[in-house]
């Protein structure tokens, strides 16, 4: 195939660019800004564009596809001569589904954990041998790139993202999968920005319930009351096989599964992570792997990138940082990490950098989130929400809808920094959770403190 990327240098396009080019189609893209590590990416394999900007004239008739990414604009001209010439444009997870409409689609959904799901499933299948094609939202351990298609494999795992599909395209990822096997993790609002109530954002995963091929698998943890509600009521008809948290011990500050096959120790840690291992468990098996097998495999499953990813440790102290971002995620991490690290201080740092996190009435979802911490700091930037164009936030309005006295909080990245950096941090855990960098604090550095 001939493709043509709008949006080239995203995480998610620059990856599947790579993937086509493997497999061997001809693939050319434009951006406006590409940035590390797409760039570097994208330049050793020769598709990196030659300047920066949107240029029509690379819309030709002689394109079978065009891929548009959520980074562009519905006025892009690059956009608006591929719908002149009646070209094929595809969103992401269109194209996607196009190119695995006749395999087994295996889709992980949920507010959060699929990432880690999928990463399990995949660390898993590849530890047997078991070829599939993929795309997951993370990079993982032993794996050149987050998106591998072959014309061969008869199984696509995907990470199913609720997040919108294009600019002109405004369904949620997941709803276009149509998955054959599936699972859903939890439901926790999100993405305020798209879905502007609660109920609204449930009713997304209804919909991807709904989408499920006839016949198809559903996975699901039972004990979260909305997922169980939503796949309980579905009137598809759909084979339902629900999980919960498996048993487990902490002993000398690791954590040790307690299965039927034995005692299995684990490089993960958490709750919310024994959950995600569980509905891995159960997808593995039903895509035919044994219990034995999967434990055999999981037992040296380190964890994707940037979730609960150990950057630095000596005697005294450990850092950690991790993606969490929403409510929910803050949340189960922070509980994680205190269970994990009972007998020292927790020190947990917060950056607000999404929209959800950074709108007024969003915030109060915050509420006890840091609980676990012994001392809870929050970082946002007033610069980012004037970008994000949102209503301005205060360190008051902050302050009220975590109701912690005790709470620090940093709009000044070189105050944060310094607080950081000046800490005694003999007997403690720290835990960095953002979906952003603290207004550029290199996480390099940090590994300096221990």
């Amino acid at each position: 195939m001939n493709v043509h990327f709008i949006s080239i240098g995203g995480s998610a396009m620059h990856n599947l660019a790579l993937a086509l080019q493997e497999k061997g189609d001809l693939v050319t893209g434009s951006d406006d800004a590409i940035f590390e590590p797409s760039k570097s990416r994208l330049a050793a394999a020769g598709l990196l564009p030659e300047a920066m900007g949107w240029f029509p004239e690379k819309i030709n008739k002689h394109l079978d596809a065009v891929i548009l990414g959520m980074h562009a604009k519905s006025d892009n001209p690059e956009l608006i001569k591929a719908q002149e010439l009646g070209l094929k444009i595809y969103s992401y997870p269109e194209f996607l589904y196009e190119h695995a409409r006749h395999k087994t689609r295996v889709v992980i959904g949920g507010s959060h954990g699929k990432t880690t799901i999928t990463s399990m499933i995949l660390h898993v299948l590849k530890y047997h041998g078991m070829e599939v094609d993929f795309m997951v939202g993370a990079q993982l351990e032993g794996f050149d790139r987050m998106v591998h298609l072959t014309d061969e494999n008869e199984i696509m795992v995907l990470e199913g993202d609720e997040y919108l599909s294009s600019p002109i395209d405004l369904r949620p990822k997941f709803h276009l999968y149509k998955a054959n096997i599936a699972l859903i993790s939890g439901i926790a609002w999100d993405h305020i920005n798209v879905f502007p109530t609660f109920e609204n954002y449930v009713e997304q995963f209804s919909i991807f319930v709904d989408t499920m091929v006839k016949g198809g698998m559903m996975v699901y943890n039972e004990e979260d009351p909305e997922v169980k509600k939503v796949v309980e009521d579905t009137t598809n008809q759909i084979k339902r096989y629900a999980y919960k948290t498996p048993d487990y011990r902490i002993e000398n500050g690791a954590t040790i599964l307690e299965t039927s096959e034995g005692d299995v120790p684990l490089e993960i840690f958490g709750k919310h992570n024994l959950q995600n291992l569980e509905g891995a468990r159960s997808i593995c098996f039903h895509l035919g792997l044994s219990e034995e097998s999967f434990y055999e495999a999981i037992a040296d499953f380190s964890g994707a990138s940037k979730r609960l990813e150990k950057i630095a440790e000596n005697e005294e102290t450990v850092i950690f940082k991790d993606f969490a971002h929403s409510p929910s995620k803050v949340e189960a991490t922070t509980r994680a990490v205190r269970e994990q690290y009972a007998d020292r201080k927790l020190l947990a740092c917060l950056e607000l950098h999404t929209y959800s996190s950074l709108n007024e009435d969003f915030l109060k979802e915050y509420l006890g989130t840091l609980e676990q911490a012994d001392e809870a700091v929050v970082f946002y930037s007033p610069n980012a929400v004037k970008i994000k164009r949102l209503k301005e936030v205060s360190e008051a309005q902050i302050a009220k809808a975590f109701q912690r006295k005790d709470l620090l909080i940093y709009t000044e990245p070189e105050a944060f920094r310094d607080f950081l950096f000046t800490k005694n941090l003999e007997n403690t855990a720290v835990l960095l959770m953002s979906s952003g960098n603290y207004g550029g604090l290199d996480f390099d550095d940090v590994k300096e403190l221990v």
